[in-house]
């Protein structure tokens, strides 16, 4: 006998509510409404303060470049033309503020790696016990110039020829950034699990 599962209703009503309920935020801010502006930071300040951290790696200078991302977007709004994600768009903003503040503080690109890091196997990967909030430690401890190569394409999505224009190098330099920080963070995780090992074994031996 054969049980016919129905398919659950597409409900419609509240999708086009949630696309209704962004563009009066959008409308609103085009017409530079005070409220719309802090209903735009609630909702996105603790994501594009993280975005920022994960550049500039500072909390103080993250936020700094954060409210001035934000402060961006409000001068921006109406260039945005509805057709990609509006969250997206935001996120590009932050990223480039970071960035300009990276390029400021002349720290972009300007860390070699060593050529042990460069002997390192390309596939070495984080078994269970690495926690997430561990792996972004990890990739936070990256040197700048490695770092933000990484989060430009591991992170954020961008390939490698975006990225070359944004930080005005070629895409080859590109690739090889991304392929040392890769190396470089696979040996920091291989680093991560031996100690883990250890401890683990420290403490089976003290039971």
């Amino acid at each position: 006998m054969r049980i016919l599962l129905s398919k659950p209703p597409i409900r419609m009503g509240r999708i086009l509510a949630l696309f209704s309920q962004e563009a009066q935020l959008i409308k609103a801010l085009r017409n530079e409404d005070p409220k719309a502006q802090r209903q735009l930071y609630d909702k996105y300040s603790h994501r594009m303060l993280a975005l920022c951290f994960r550049y500039v790696c500072d909390e103080m200078a993250a936020e700094d470049v954060m409210v001035e991302g934000f402060l961006k977007v409000f001068e921006k709004i109406n260039q945005f033309n509805s057709e990609g994600s509006f969250e997206g768009w935001i996120r590009r903003i932050m990223v480039n503020e970071s960035l300009g503040y990276l390029r400021r503080q002349k720290r972009l690109l300007e860390d070699n790696l060593s050529d042990e890091a460069n002997n390192i196997p390309d596939y070495i990967h984080a078994d269970q016990n690495l926690e997430t909030e561990e792996l972004m430690a990890l990739i936070e401890s990256l040197p700048v110039g490695y770092r933000t190569v990484f989060n430009l394409y591991a992170i954020e999505g961008y390939a490698h020829i975006e990225i070359a224009e944004m930080l005005g190098i070629t895409e080859s330099t590109s690739k090889s950034q991304l392929h040392r920080a890769r190396a470089l963070l696979q040996k920091m995780v291989a680093e991560w699990q031996n100690d883990y090992k250890k401890k683990v074994d420290y403490e089976k031996a003290s039971c």
